[in-house]
């Protein structure tokens, strides 16, 4: 999803009320799936609309928001560590680490 497609989305969620927050990455360094701007929704049922590059990383990033910032409230910056993806086989890591801003809406 492009910019323009996942802030219309985020307009049809809230008009049906439904929690979300919105996961951008905000810094990058070494090999990442996705550059500094990638976004992601992710609503309270764990449904996600976009993308900040999938796999681990993702995962991540959605599990944080489920565990903390859609139950606070508050938005957090996580770092994610590319590097060592132990959840991988065969040499796919990325090998970079991305920064990523959580804010609820």
């Amino acid at each position: 999803m492009n910019d323009l497609e996942i802030f219309k989305k985020l307009m049809e969620l809230k008009e049906r009320e439904i929690t979300v927050c919105l996961a951008t990455i905000i810094e990058t360094a070494g090999s990442t799936p996705r550059g500094t701007g990638a976004k992601m929704i992710i609503c309270m049922d764990g449904t996600i609309y976009g993308s900040i590059g999938g796999g681990c990383g993702e995962s991540q990033a959605r599990s944080a928001a489920l565990r903390s910032t859609l139950i606070t409230q508050k938005p957090q910056i996580l770092e994610i560590d590319l590097t060592d993806d132990l959840g991988t086989k065969g040499g796919d890591v990325c090998g970079g680490k991305l920064w990523v801003f959580i804010e609820p809406l």
